[in-house]
């Protein structure tokens, strides 16, 4: 049985998901603008995985048979100072949903949840993947190459 503390941070884990698929449409959005379309496919894919996570979640709740609510997600922006500053934005997110994942991952622990805990293993790992891509991302704006050349590079990526 999923603990109602633990319930409550997956429910808004859910909303953390579907914030960071608007976060990273947005940041599409922006690249877009720029004539990115590459760029702006790439954050888009990245939006969609969000949106599979908060589903993932949702089914897990489902599957353990608690009721819940969606939580609400707020508008974002679509403008950003730079590519840099755009791509720095998707990783404090990613660092932030990671830090979610442990303290759920924890509670999990701490009640003698296993079958949480291991749920929320998944979301570990793939933290992991998400923060190295988007800090290779990063790497490659900081390295000073034309945004335009770059795109090619970012099939590595995926």
């Amino acid at each position: 049985m999923i603990d109602g503390d633990l319930r409550k941070m997956l429910i808004a884990q859910i909303g953390s998901e579907f914030s960071a698929h608007s976060l990273y449409m947005g940041i599409s959005v922006y690249f877009d603008r720029q004539s990115l379309r590459r760029w702006g496919k790439f954050f888009r894919d990245q939006a969609i995985e969000e949106a599979q996570h908060g589903t993932k979640i949702m089914d897990f709740l489902i599957d353990n048979e608690i009721d819940f609510d969606l939580p609400a997600v707020k508008a974002v922006s679509t403008r950003y100072k730079s590519a840099l500053d755009a791509a720095q934005r998707a990783l404090q997110s990613e660092r932030d949903v990671a830090a979610q994942f442990d303290a759920m991952a924890a509670k999990a622990l701490s009640n003698g949840d296993h079958r949480s805990h291991q749920f929320l293993q998944w979301f570990i790992d793939e933290q992991v993947e998400e923060e190295a891509k988007i800090q290779s991302v990063i790497d490659l704006i900081e390295s000073g190459i034309n945004l335009h050349q770059a795109e090619p590079l970012l099939d590595r990526f995926e």
